[in-house]
């Protein structure tokens, strides 16, 4: 695997770092700020918003231009957003910086998904793209709750400088080791990027990216309150549990990687069957202490073990034009992260039990799974297609031609 997979594993870090640390400074920012806990969430909903809406206009209008240089760009943009929260004199200027930071995040993502798998023979694509994951899931189990102790001992506003010095790190880190021979990006334009959507394959690869870790939020975004009221966990034992969400995230996301490079849909069945599994055993799982922690681990797993597959499917399905579809699929990542969170808070909110969540979870997982074998079905028609045709073609050439001699 080539080093240059660490400079866009560190950007993915930095990422991922500021991403889920607003959740845990969110009673700093609320008090610091004067405003209420709820108020302070809209913070976690604009960065959300900027991921979705930036992942596919800043891929569409950067297509003609060379990856690597859009990747050194948007890492420039992060920095801008967090250095700017960090600075923000009020709730409503932190919104905004909140939302610039979310930009740039889906589309380094989907136009750093092409770069890794254009680096690497054809046989790693998978595991290249898994690499560049890996820093997004180490951020999990080291970058949030280093960030998160920063921000409660110097002040939350030292946490968004931190986290404006990685992304100084990943400019140095893209500039000197993604080469330059790799990252042009084809001749398509902004007609041809959008064109690459209208595939009815890509969708289908895209609605399985919202149900299936629609499925993982549904749980994920309760899951303290499973973890303190059903596993009787105390409150200050969180912190170390959701380490080991990350430690599962990182195994899977590793382990999907080296699979889906032999069977890539297989590897998407068998993770989504996997989540399905563990998310219907949630109820019993959160019964004891030790099982808990377990669960939490398998949660991890059994979710990003299907995240490099999918990445690698939605570019495949747009191999003419792949980085709007890569970073389309980011976008539908954080729907999931919303939508998700969503349907697992009706489910508490009818009463239905504190690890309820879990089960709805449970239930988009299947509908997951519903969809990727929709996908399976079209595309077995499309590649029998046109061999049906040529058969057809054929059965009409006569096999012996009569010859007239004069």
């Amino acid at each position: 695997m080539p080093l240059a997979l660490l400079a866009l594993a560190v950007g993915a870090f930095g990422l991922g770092t500021t991403e889920f640390v607003m959740m845990g400074l969110l009673p700093d920012v609320a008090d610091d700020l004067g405003i209420s806990i709820p108020t302070a969430g809209h913070l976690v909903s604009a960065y959300a918003l900027g991921v979705v809406i930036g992942a596919p206009l800043l891929a569409a209008v950067t297509a003609r231009m060379s990856r690597r240089k859009v990747l050194i760009g948007l890492m420039g943009l992060f920095v801008v957003g967090n250095a700017a929260s960090a600075f923000a004199p009020g709730e409503y200027a932190l919104l905004a910086a909140r939302f610039v930071s979310g930009l740039p995040h889906g589309a380094f993502f989907g136009v750093g998904a092409v770069v890794a798998t254009g680096m690497v023979a054809p046989e790693r694509k998978a595991r290249s793209v898994s690499l560049m994951f890996l820093g997004l899931t180490l951020a999990n189990i080291a970058g949030v709750p280093v960030a998160t102790l920063m921000g409660q001992h110097l002040g939350w506003r030292a946490t968004f400088l931190g986290v404006s010095a990685i992304g100084l790190a990943a400019i140095a880190s893209l500039a000197l080791l993604i080469p330059h021979d790799h990252t042009h990006a084809p001749r398509v334009g902004l007609r041809g990027e959008v064109a690459a959507l209208r595939s009815l394959p890509v969708w289908l690869a895209l609605g399985t990216t919202v149900a299936g870790f629609g499925a993982l939020f549904a749980a994920y975004s309760y899951i303290t309150p499973m973890l303190t009221d059903a596993a009787g966990y105390a409150d200050s034992s969180v912190t170390v549990l959701l380490a080991l969400f990350g430690v599962g995230a990182t195994a899977g996301n590793l382990l999907g990687g080296r699979l889906a490079d032999h069977s890539l849909r297989g590897t998407l069945f068998g993770g989504l069957t996997s989540l399905v599994v563990v998310l219907a055993l949630f109820p019993v799982l959160m019964s004891t202490q030790w099982s808990a922690a377990l669960a939490v681990v398998l949660l991890g797993t059994a979710a990003f073990v299907t995240g490099s597959p999918l990445q690698l499917m939605v570019m495949e399905k747009a191999s003419a034009a792949p980085s709007l579809a890569s970073s389309a699929n980011q976008a539908a990542f954080n729907l999931a992260n919303a939508g998700g969170a969503w349907i697992g808070g009706l489910a508490l909110a009818a009463g239905l039990g504190v690890t309820s969540p879990a089960l709805t979870g449970a239930g988009l997982a299947v509908l997951g799974l519903g969809v990727a074998a929709v996908a399976a079905v079209v595309d077995r028609r499309r590649v029998a297609a046109p061999a049906s045709r040529e058969r057809l073609v054929a059965s009409h050439v006569p096999e012996h031609a009569e010859t007239v001699h004069h």
